[in-house]
């Protein structure tokens, strides 16, 4: 952990549980007690980041109107620290030793309304007005820090009994730590176990497939390449749920396909069982599909190892970093097609307006942006014209060895190719959507247009068009 922090905590009313390595301390902490939390914590270790609605408007409603029930109304925060200290009069040291699996597990919603509340009563007792845009926790914890000495003024003034105490409402608080914080072997097992008690814990349901793979690490190797070569893009993509941005993980995995489909084969994770493609018309019509092959090719051993903290994993593939980093070109190209079909459609003696679906489409949506990049264009063309389009790109790709190391490439500049030759790939493209009675659903799903797409690519490839 690079930024240690010590959070003291004050327990009421605490009770202590042991089962194996870990140990549960249970208990109710007074409201200006929770405040280190908000101060030292953040969402790190806890699979979704929360954001304001109807839940937090029904926690501050509760706080407002019930504070007495309101230990007995919710489940409040499940905390972890591998590294504590008791102290005196119910307080305890936390020492989280690496924030991304340490910290807040459950109860963000919880953490994120108990904060808004405390800040907005801080707030109004000065005479300000807390913003409306504190609508996910990294903005609220900004709007938090900057007002942080408006909070320490009213808690001053709740304990010299100048104004009425708000913050003694109670909150339930979890705290799991490991058995012997001095045994290695004890703190180890403990941290291990952090994720399947998220799982378990987060909502009382499965957690999103989406959530699971960015807390174990999966996304690690792709977001950190998207972020050095295509930044434009990594900006835009939500990794973790609820954090908010234009494009779904998911939707950059199912692009990611296009190269990973190409892999040497690896086995699966307990198995000797070889990891199975994704079908292309998956990458339309089966993006949860693609998400789940995804969790299983990055649980193989031959994808990744264990990284240091004994938690996330760690990629060790040369060959799946490669496609990883033909992955971060694929958004752009899906826009450039997703941009220039209908014109290449029309000058191909089409009439792309007249095809209901995108008629009805264009009629619909007033923004008319790509998909990915969010650039404004004029007109929109459904997904399932597009993605046969996009994945016959596959055949611009090609395997060989480096270094010592397999890769997957591009066998020649994907970018300069479309501009060369995309007009003619969707002149001879254009038969698919006849044959399919232009139904966007009929065309995305026909695994045979896919196949067909990539042969139309490689004959332009050739100059055979």
């Amino acid at each position: 952990m690079t930024d240690k922090k010590s959070i003291i905590i004050k327990f009421e009313a605490e009770s202590d549980q042991t089962v194996g390595d870990i140990t549960k301390i249970v208990g109710l902490v007074q409201a200006r007690f929770f405040i280190p939390i908000i101060d030292a914590l953040n969402l790190e270790a806890n699979p979704r980041s929360s954001r304001t609605g109807s839940v937090t408007d029904a926690i501050q409603e509760t706080i407002t109107n019930s504070p007495k029930l309101f230990p007995f109304m919710t489940k409040g925060v499940l905390l972890a620290s591998s590294q504590y200290e008791r102290l005196d009069r119910g307080r305890i040291k936390l020492e989280p030793n690496n924030p991304k699996i340490e910290g807040i597990l459950d109860g963000g919603h919880n953490t994120l309304a108990i904060g808004l509340y405390i800040l907005g009563q801080s707030m109004e007792y000065h005479g300000v007005t807390l913003s409306s845009s504190a609508k996910t926790w990294d903005i609220f914890k900004e709007i938090w820090i900057k007002n942080r000495i408006l909070v320490d003024a009213y808690i001053k003034d709740i304990n010299a009994k100048v104004t009425k105490n708000n913050l003694d409402f109670l909150v339930p608080v979890e705290l799991i730590v490991p058995k012997d914080k001095n045994d290695t072997a004890c703190v180890f097992s403990f941290t291990n176990n952090l994720l399947e008690i998220c799982e378990a814990r987060n909502n009382n349901a499965e957690l999103q497939l989406t959530a699971k793979a960015n807390q174990k690490g999966y996304f690690n190797a792709l977001k950190e390449l998207m972020e050095l070569h295509n930044p434009a893009i990594a900006k835009r993509i939500e990794w973790k749920t609820n954090e908010g941005g234009a494009v779904k993980a998911q939707d950059i995995i199912a692009l990611s396909w296009l190269a990973l489909n190409l892999l040497s084969p690896v086995k699966e994770a307990n198995s000797d069982k070889s990891l199975e493609p994704v079908a292309a018309n998956k990458l339309y019509s089966g993006k949860g599909a693609c998400l789940k092959q995804f969790e299983k090719l990055m649980s193989s051993p031959d994808v990744t190892g264990e990284a240091e903290d004994g938690y996330h994993a760690e990629l060790i593939n040369a060959e799946v970093r490669s496609a990883f980093r033909i992955a971060v070109d694929l958004p752009d190209l899906y826009d450039y097609i997703y941009e220039n079909f209908p014109k290449c459609y029309n000058a191909n003696g089409g009439h792309f307006q007249a095809i209901t679906a995108c008629k009805t489409l264009n009629r619909k949506r007033k923004v008319k942006v790509t998909p990915f990049k969010g650039k404004e264009i004029d007109t929109l063309t459904p997904d399932g014209f597009i993605m046969p389009l996009f994945y016959g790109l596959q055949a611009l790709l090609g395997k060989r060895e480096k270094n010592g190391k397999k890769e997957i490439y591009w066998t020649t500049p994907p970018m300069t190719f479309l501009n060369d030759n995309f007009c003619k790939i969707v002149d001879d493209y254009m038969g698919n959507l006849s044959l399919c009675d232009y139904d966007p659903q009929k065309v995305g799903k026909a695994q045979k247009i896919y196949i067909d797409a990539i042969k139309t690519y490689k004959m332009a490839k050739a100059g055979m068009l």
